[in-house]
């Protein structure tokens, strides 16, 4: 069994199409087949249905292809460590982020990163802070930017809280609070709102805010986008609460100071044992020393990368 094999089976499982997949690998049709038909007939087993109009995976292809790509992995992984060893940093590199992350200018982050290290490649995926807890703590990542209600904290990840922010008030500009500096939770209480799906860490600092000032609210739209929140508000259908330092990005709404908002912690978290040579090399862009330092029992203060 080839890693070539394993890479073709990966391909194909992904894009459901032996041509896209013999695309994606650089080589013709007729030699993916011919591997993945010999791989087949090695494992005693057919690991895809394939008709004209649909390719899809076998059982035995579904229980084929994790392990497949583990192996994947750590061939990869072992290539890396490989090029660390002689002061080379290769590989991949996987970077989670929320929407609303403000603490960080991640593309900057990313920009010197590739500057430094241009053989890395880089994947980035957005996504609900708890679920990137979770990717990184099975390592599908491998560094990612949260944003926490502050009674919470990762938990089964290395982390460290880059910055505190307040929500504020976005509406609409012609709504009837644009124009009041400040407003209280009690007065939002009454408007429609959108906010993030119930029970993500996003969606959970309002809700524990108004819960604890004994407020109801109704949110009648929810959402996975932050950008996509600003443009109902921006309609008049609804207001929302967005972290203070983010919504200056946000076009077309206005931002009102809340007497008693909630209030979020970003984090910067990575996995707490086996980094890969990139993600070591990202963390130290970031400037995120302990990482680096904690075998040398030490630990400094970090300057978390803000650009410039």
């Amino acid at each position: 069994m080839e890693l070539q094999q394993m890479r073709y089976v990966v391909a194909v499982a992904e894009t459901n199409s032996f041509t896209r997949a013999a695309e994606r690998c650089l080589v013709v049709q007729s030699a993916l087949s011919h591997q993945i038909a010999r791989l087949e007939g090695e494992l005693g087993a057919r690991l895809f249905e394939r008709t004209s109009r649909r390719v899809r995976l076998t059982p035995a292809g579904a229980a084929f292809l994790p392990a497949a790509r583990q192996c994947l992995d750590a061939a990869e992984r072992a290539a890396a460590e490989v090029a660390a060893a002689v002061g080379e940093v290769r590989g991949r590199l996987a970077v989670g982020l929320i929407p609303t992350v403000a603490a960080v200018d991640v593309p900057g982050a990313l920009s010197e990163f590739r500057q430094r290290y241009p053989h890395v490649r880089i994947s980035l995926c957005v996504g609900a802070s708890e679920d990137l807890v979770e990717q990184v703590r099975q390592g599908a990542v491998d560094v990612a930017f949260l944003g926490l209600p502050t009674t919470a904290r990762p938990q089964g990840v290395a982390a460290r809280e880059l910055a505190r922010d307040r929500l504020v008030a976005v509406v609409a500009p012609d709504h009837p609070l644009a124009d009041e500096p400040v407003v209280d939770l009690r007065r939002l209480s009454s408007e429609v709102f959108v906010d993030l799906p119930a029970g993500t860490a996003g969606r959970v600092q309002s809700d524990l805010a108004f819960s604890a000032a004994g407020l109801g609210r109704d949110v009648a739209f929810e959402v996975t986008t932050a950008d996509f929140i600003a443009r109902l508000v921006a309609q008049g259908l609804c207001v929302a609460m967005l972290p203070a330092a983010y919504a200056p990005q946000l076009a077309g709404v206005v931002t009102i100071e809340v007497t008693d908002a909630p209030a979020r912690v970003e984090y910067v978290i990575w996995g707490r044992t086996g980094s890969t040579p990139a993600a070591t090399a990202f963390l130290d862009v970031l400037d995120v020393r302990d990482v680096l330092d904690r075998h040398e029992g030490t630990r400094q203060p970090s300057a978390i990368y803000a650009g410039g």
